[in-house]
C-alpha cells in the first residue's frame, strides 16, 4: 500500500497563497522580518498567546465589572445569575493552568518501552518499527514528534499556542475541559449582555420613537437605529458583546470538533492523516476504491462511544492495553 500521509492544514495552504500573492509586492528585507516574525510566533516555544489570552480576557472581565455588572443588577438581574461568570472564570483559570504545565505524554528512553505497548499499530496511518529521525527512538502507534516542542508526543493531537503545549493523552481532557470552559464563560457574559442591552431599549422606549431624517420628515425608528443609538451610547459594551459572540462561536465550532474526535477516538492529526490515505490501486476518476479495513469515519482506535471518552479522562497504560 502506498500512501501520502503528509498534509497540510487548511491555515497552511491560506498562509502558503497569501504569500505567494503578495510576496512581489514586498521588499526583501520586511519579507525576512515577517518570516521571523512567523517562526517566532507559530514554530517557536513562546508565550505570547498565553499574554495576549489574559489580556483579552482581563479586558472582557474588566469592562464586565465596570458597566454590564451594575447595569444587570438595575435591570433586575437576580445576583446569583451576574456572578456565575466569575465563578466559571476561576474553574476556566485551574483547567487553563493544569493545559499548559501538565506533560503531554512525552516519549523518554525511560518510558518508551512501555509505551509501545499501550496501542497496536494499524499499518496504514501507523507503521511499526518507523523510527523517529530525531528523537532517534522507534514510534509508538499514535505519536508524533513536534517540532515545536522538538519532543515525540504519545497520543498526539496538536501543538496549541494558546496553551504553549502539545494536546497528548495526559492533557487531552484539560484542553477539551478549556475548550468548553471558554465556550460557557464567553456565552454567559454575551447572554447577560445582550439581555442588559434589551431591557434598556424596552425601559428607553426607543422601539416606540421617532426621529427626524435629513428631509425633515418623521420617521419611525427601526432596529438599525437602535442598534446606532446602543453603539453610540454604549460604545465598549456593544463592542464587546461583538467580540464575545464571535469567540463564542468560533470556539464552539472547534470544541464540536474536538468533541466528534473524543467521541470516535481519533485525534486531529490523525483526522488530517487520513484524509490523504489512499492506495495506490485506487482510481479517483472512476470512482473505484479498493477495499480495506480502515474505517474512514471511526477509524482503528474506536471501541465504543463511553470506552472512547472512559480513554480520554483516564488514558491508557501499558497495563491498559487497547483491544481491537
Amino acid at each position: 500500500m502506498k500512501k501520502v500521509l503528509r498534509q497540510q492544514t487548511p491555515f497552511g495552504r491560506l498562509y502558503d497563497t497569501f504569500t505567494q500573492v503578495v510576496s512581489p509586492w514586498i521588499p526583501q528585507c520586511i519579507q525576512n522580518i515577517c518570516h521571523k516574525t512567523v517562526h517566532r510566533l507559530f514554530h517557536q516555544r513562546n508565550n505570547n498567546f498565553i499574554y495576549l489570552h489574559l489580556i483579552l480576557e482581563a479586558a472582557v472581565y474588566a469592562e464586565y465589572s465596570y458597566e454590564v455588572f451594575g447595569f444587570c443588577l438595575e435591570m433586575d438581574t437576580t445576583l446569583v445569575n451576574v456572578c456565575v461568570p466569575y465563578v466559571l472564570l476561576v474553574l476556566k483559570t485551574c483547567i487553563f493552568y493544569l493545559c499548559c504545565s501538565r506533560d503531554p505524554g512525552t516519549l523518554t528512553k525511560k518510558n518508551h518501552a512501555a509505551q509501545l505497548k499501550v496501542y497496536q499499530y494499524d499499518e496504514k496511518l501507523f507503521q511499526e518499527g518507523a523510527v523517529c529521525p530525531t528523537c532517534q527512538l522507534v514510534k509508538p502507534a499514535r505519536s508524533k514528534h513536534c517540532r515545536v516542542c522538538n519532543r515525540c508526543v504519545q497520543r498526539f493531537d496538536h501543538h496549541c499556542i494558546w496553551v504553549n503545549n502539545c494536546i497528548g493523552a495526559q492533557n487531552t481532557r484539560y484542553f477539551l475541559l478549556y475548550l468548553l470552559s471558554v465556550c460557557a464563560m464567553a456565552g454567559d457574559i454575551a447572554v447577560l449582555t445582550a439581555d442588559m442591552l434589551f431591557h434598556v431599549v424596552l425601559r428607553s422606549g426607543l422601539m416606540h420613537a421617532h426621529y427626524i431624517d435629513e428631509l425633515g420628515q418623521q420617521q419611525p425608528s427601526g432596529l438599525l437605529f437602535v442598534i446606532q443609538h446602543l453603539f453610540l451610547t454604549f460604545p465598549r459594551i456593544v463592542f464587546m458583546l461583538g467580540f464575545l459572540i464571535f469567540v463564542f462561536f468560533l470556539l464552539a465550532g472547534y470544541s464540536m470538533f474536538h468533541c466528534y474526535l473524543a467521541l470516535v477516538n481519533q485525534t486531529s492529526n490523525e483526522w488530517f492523516k487520513r484524509k490523504g490515505l489512499r492506495c495506490q490501486h485506487c482510481h479517483p476518476v472512476s470512482g473505484h476504491l479498493c477495499a480495506t479495513s480502515y474505517n474512514p469515519i471511526r477509524g482503528f482506535y474506536h471501541r465504543g462511544i463511553l470506552k472512547n471518552l472512559g480513554e480520554i479522562f483516564w488514558p491508557l497504560s501499558p497495563t491498559q492495553k487497547k483491544d481491537n
